[in-house]
């Protein structure tokens, strides 16, 4: 069975980006995805698309393709404030380089990645962490099958049903579509979304 779009794929997969590992899944293991439901970036749909369990792949995705070139338009200062808790500011969420679940103003939960803590304001950087990177993909289709109905309906894993408000948090990982800074619905302006301070 060849991969098209609405079949259940799975793919075992390297991403080697700058010279490293970022990602992999093993044929054990394999990424499995609705083939043209954009759950994918569409380059990597379109270079597998046509092909049968135990066929390789290799390609390049350039930023263009990928995630996107680094847009420093995405970097916002957010208040120290937005990050309080009961009362009190989360300074062990607040380190360099942690991500932290925000809202934004259409009430979506965006992973943004801490730049930099000023002494009243935290830089949050809400770019992909992978724009502006050359993707470097092989790897091999594992399976190929037949979508339910209910996997049409529901997605594979449940992700085309409505997500609870704000269920967010750690671990999770969302597209920030519009590079809006955080907001919150329920939540003060740009207001951390943990789920112990909802």
């Amino acid at each position: 069975m060849k991969i098209e779009k609405n079949k259940v794929v799975g793919v075992s997969y390297t991403l080697i980006v700058d010279g490293q590992v970022a990602d992999k899944a093993t044929e054990e293991k394999p990424l499995e995805y609705i083939h043209g439901t954009n759950m994918l970036i569409p380059r990597f749909e379109h270079e597998i698309e046509g092909k049968e369990p135990g066929e390789d792949f290799a390609f390049v995705v350039s930023p263009e393709e990928g995630y996107g070139t680094y847009d420093q338009k995405f970097c916002f200062d957010i208040p120290k404030s937005s990050f309080e808790i009961d009362g009190k500011v989360r300074e062990d969420l607040l380190v360099v380089g942690n991500f932290i679940p925000m809202m934004n103003t259409s009430g979506h939960v965006v992973n943004g990645k801490i730049k930099e803590i000023k002494e009243n304001e935290v830089t949050m950087d809400f770019n992909h962490p992978m724009a502006g990177k050359t993707l470097n993909f092989s790897g091999k289709v594992v399976s190929v099958r037949e979508a339910t109905q209910k996997e049409l309906t529901e997605g594979l894993h449940g992700e085309y049903l409505p997500e609870e408000e704000c269920e967010c948090c750690h671990g999770h990982h969302h597209d920030h579509k519009d590079g809006e800074c955080c907001h919150g619905h329920n939540h003060k302006d740009g207001e951390c979304c943990c789920k112990d301070g909802k």
